[in-house]
């Protein structure tokens, strides 16, 4: 293996989280079950009508192109790509082939080759008996497509570069990009060779892989498949392949395609667009609207003191990214802010994961523990008023029916005792019953410090602060 050069270049297709399609008003809705309802006229390809263009379509594709440092066209058109398949109801697809809207950028290192905009196809589904059926409701759906340079050389590095596109077009608001429906699919051209003066093999492209693992999983079968080819002196055809979940294996698909196979020409019903006399479009009026960038983010919140893992969550995800930002405002304290983290991502994601109705993207956090109760519960718990363990029997009280903590906590008796009075009699009372223990202690053991502590709460109930007891049992057995 290690005498064969991987070559990986990927395609990206991202449907544009816009109101209507990419050339008319039909609604643009990822989640309508029922067949052929979002349609009309123009995207289901009638002659004589007349497509207009998204702007909206046009806007998310340049907010991508500027984030990743890629060229904004000044000119820019739409063209038409023709070919026959059931689920093109025009014959041909509306893309952009000589003037792309964003050409070069790089993401996690990869450099990006073009970012252009096309409409999306419709669907069809085979496994309804002897015939296909095809659904029009995507159709016209309003895609962006991405290319990148061939300069991959792992399954894992394409993955990566997979999974920080998804969070990027997610934290701009542009796509919802999941996999599991469709919404984002990633192609890979793959070629092996041996590397000799930097000759690339033969290309063989493997279509619509709708997860990370199926990128990682096929791409790594591909080099497994080209590599025992080259071993055994047979050729490698340039192809199109499909993947197989289940089998875990590539197949052949059809002859793969070049651009001229397609028949590219401007379509005469769309106007060409010059971006440099739209204001709305320039470069810095999008670079100002931007939010803050996925590494951005990363290096703002390693720089907090956040642990990587956390810091990976809150970029990840911009639900819960959300919700830390309002909890931190609420907070201002760098300590209770990592206190804050450690219950956000243990215990609150916990109870999320239980909710088997939902998954951590689809709860609403601050409707179900609003940001400011949730700061109540972590002041408290920092300021000594609540236990660690009273805080997550809380938090499980307020997820479940929206309480203020600090009434839960009284209600159920789970404020902490501070008064030294108070404490101080369970406290004498304790070494007083652990003559042999008071021995170790004074003996140099002070680990043992921790069994007087164990025996307050105990008594208490849980209610003593743990920190007051600590204070009360050290000064009785110096």
């Amino acid at each position: 293996m290690s005498e064969y050069k991987v070559t990986i270049g990927l395609e990206i297709h991202a449907e544009l989280k816009t109101k209507t399609k990419m050339f008319c008003n039909s609604k643009n809705d990822p989640d309508e079950r029922r067949p052929n309802v979002n349609t009309c006229p123009i995207c289901m390809g009638y002659p004589g009508t007349l497509p207009t263009v998204n702007f909206e379509a046009v806007k998310s594709v340049i907010k991508v192109g500027v984030a990743l440092g890629g060229g904004i066209a000044d000119y820019t058109e739409f063209d038409r790509k023709n070919y026959f398949y059931p689920d093109i109801p025009k014959g041909y697809q509306i893309s952009q082939y000589a003037f792309p809207l964003v050409t070069g950028g790089e993401l996690a290192g990869v450099k990006i080759t073009r970012i252009h905009l096309e409409e999306d196809t419709a669907r069809s589904t085979h496994d309804a008996g002897e015939y296909s059926l095809v659904d029009f409701n995507r159709a016209g759906i309003p895609l962006m497509e991405l290319v990148t340079e061939p300069v991959i050389h792992s399954a894992e590095e394409a993955s990566l570069f997979a999974k920080e596109l998804q969070i990027l077009l997610q934290s701009l608001g542009v796509a919802e990009a999941n996999m599991e429906k469709g919404e984002m699919r990633v192609e890979a051209n793959i070629s092996v060779s041996k590397d000799e003066k930097g000759k690339m093999g033969t290309k063989v492209e493997v279509k619509n892989l709708n997860s990370f693992r199926a990128v990682e999983r096929a791409i790594a079968f591909e080099v497994k498949r080209h590599t025992e080819l080259l071993e055994s002196g047979e050729s490698i055809i340039q192809e199109t392949r499909g993947w197989d979940e289940n089998k875990e294996i590539t197949f052949s698909q059809r002859v793969k395609e070049d651009s001229n196979d397609y028949r590219y020409f401007p379509d005469p019903d769309i106007p060409k667009i010059k971006i440099s006399e739209i204001e709305e479009l320039g470069f810095e009026k999008i670079k100002s609207e931007l939010p803050e960038l996925p590494w951005d983010k990363r290096e703002r919140l390693l720089g907090e003191g956040l642990k990587a893992e956390d810091v990976e969550m809150f970029v990840r995800s911009s639900n819960w990214a959300l919700y830390f930002e309002e909890v931190s405002k609420e907070l201002k304290d760098k300590e209770k802010i990592k206190t804050a983290v450690n219950y956000l991502t243990s215990d609150l994601t916990g109870l999320v994961k239980g909710d088997s109705s939902a998954g951590l993207e689809d709860v609403t956090l601050s409707n179900k523990v609003p940001a400011k109760h949730f700061s109540e519960l972590i002041v408290m718990v920092s300021d000594g008023d609540i236990s660690s363990r009273g805080a997550k029997d809380i938090l499980k009280v307020m997820y479940e029916e929206g309480v203020e903590p600090r009434k839960i906590a009284e209600d159920r008796g789970l404020m902490q005792k501070s008064d030294e009075g108070e404490l101080q009699k369970v406290a004498e009372e304790i070494v007083n019953n652990n003559p042999d223990v008071v021995k170790e202690y004074k003996g140099g053991k002070t680990s043992v410090i921790q069994f007087f502590v164990g025996q307050g709460m105990k008594a208490t109930k849980g209610a003593g602060n743990p920190g007051v007891f600590k204070t009360i049992f050290e000064k009785l057995l110096s």
